[in-house]
């Protein structure tokens, strides 16, 4: 999928109300479409509620934004 025709995507994903455990799946599904080239997880990142995203976010190179 390296061709000109490849659609580049955005993936936005509101970390405060997903589990860290759908994110596999998600850019699994994903890469079907395009190639997901902004990847962000948004949400409260001074709160323990994400603690799970806190190992993802580097395994699939997701941005945290606060």
């Amino acid at each position: 999928m390296a061709d000109d025709d490849t659609k580049r995507l955005a993936v936005l994903i509101d970390a405060d109300n997903v589990s860290p455990a759908t994110a596999g799946d998600l850019f699994a599904e994903i890469v079907k479409y395009g190639t997901p080239t902004i990847r962000r997880a948004y949400g409260d990142w001074t709160t323990q509620n994400l603690a799970g995203w806190k190992q993802t976010l580097p395994r699939h190179a997701i941005q945290p934004i606060q």
